[in-house]
């Protein structure tokens, strides 16, 4: 285990859970009712809020991932960046999971539950475009969001950091040639504008943020960066529960007006994160990458970059069509899911690490 990953470890077991994080599963059932409830009785409100974009990015959802991923960031230690090549075995399996593996395997399960299983419950003429957002949806690792999940298993921030960072070079080439494939449609249009207003605006300016209130609040003592850390942690966790509310808002007529089909979209989804979170974990622990590291590796390899596959899809198919109603449901899916995978990450920590106990005797 690398000097990171030992910091990481004692961190771990000496912070007790707060009051949110301790009942987080409570607050996300809440949130996701009350999303639902304010999206159906203050319809003029969420439209007004919606509306407030740039390039299919809503504002108030990037500010409150800002809020969200600078507590993470302000962890990230540019001097000792070069750690990360230790860590090389986890990326290496994060970027097989993601680009060798997940866009085909959701692939994979959007022709066996929607064209197969599911396809006599869902409107046959929207069949082909259900599949298309599901790929989508698979083609683009998520970018900012994940901050918040390594957080939350007590992963290793510069290794998050330059995972994502490594994500985002490669989607940038990547992903239409991938998603052309796979749709076998001769020309993808990549709504770049999406693409790079989102890097700039989860990773680029936070980023800074960030870094600059690290670098003031060190320059006042160790304990002053401490203490500031503590206090601003559970903004992450309350403005994670009301980016809920806000997303469950927007789409809380079409919850309502089609559950069916929203329940039908979720199945593949919640397998394929199920799948590859699992695979990427297994992988880790079979090739000996620290837990702190397996954690977000395994994170990273599930989450998806909603925004952009939302924006894809309305750019190719029409927003009133089946693939942008199917990427809206991984969005709406996201939260949940991947808090089960946080869960059962750091439930099985113990169990993760008896091998590599095992081999050094004790």
């Amino acid at each position: 285990m690398s000097v990171q990953c030992e910091t990481v470890a004692k961190q771990a077991q000496g912070a007790e859970l707060g009051f949110f994080e301790r009942y987080l599963t409570l607050w996300v059932a809440a949130c996701i009712v009350a999303g639902i409830a304010v999206g159906r009785f203050v319809p003029g409100l969420v439209e007004t809020v919606a509306s407030l974009e740039v390039a299919r990015v809503n504002i108030p959802v990037g500010v409150l991932v800002w809020v969200m991923i600078i507590p993470m960031l302000m962890k990230v230690d540019f001097a000792r960046l070069h750690e990360v090549r230790q860590h090389a075995r986890g990326i290496g399996v994060t970027l097989f999971v993601n680009w060798a593996v997940k866009p085909f395997s959701m692939a994979l399960l959007a022709w066996i539950f929607i064209r197969g299983l599911f396809a006599d419950w869902l409107p046959a003429d929207q069949l082909d475009s259900y599949v298309a957002g599901l790929i989508l949806l698979a083609a683009a690792p998520c970018t900012a969001m994940v901050f918040v999940w390594s957080n939350l298993c007590r992963g290793d921030a510069n290794y998050t950091l330059s995972q994502v960072a490594l994500n985002d070079v490669i989607m940038v080439f990547a992903f239409a040639p991938l998603v052309a494939l796979l749709l076998g449609v001769s020309a993808i249009h990549v709504p770049w504008d999406t693409l790079l207003i989102s890097v700039v605006m989860y990773i680029v300016i936070p980023l800074a943020i960030a870094q600059a209130w690290r670098g003031w609040l060190l320059r006042r003592g160790e304990a002053a960066y401490q203490r500031a850390v503590s206090r601003i942690g559970p903004m992450s966790i309350i403005a994670l529960l009301l980016t809920l509310v806000l997303l469950f808002a927007f789409q809380g007529e079409a919850i309502l007006a089609q559950p069916l089909v929203i329940a039908l979209l979720a199945v593949p989804i919640l397998i394929q994160v199920l799948f590859t979170s699992s695979l990427a974990y297994l992988l880790d622990r079979k090739l000996r990458v620290a837990h702190c590291v397996a954690g977000p590796s395994a994170l990273i390899g599930a989450s998806n970059f909603f925004e952009l596959a939302v924006a894809a899809a309305i750019s190719l198919f029409g927003i009133n069509s089946g693939a942008a109603l199917a990427t809206v449901v991984g969005v709406l899916i996201e939260v949940p899911i991947m808090l089960l995978v946080v869960r059962v990450v750091n439930a099985t920590r113990g169990w993760y690490e008896a091998p590599a106990a095992a081999g050094d005797g004790r």
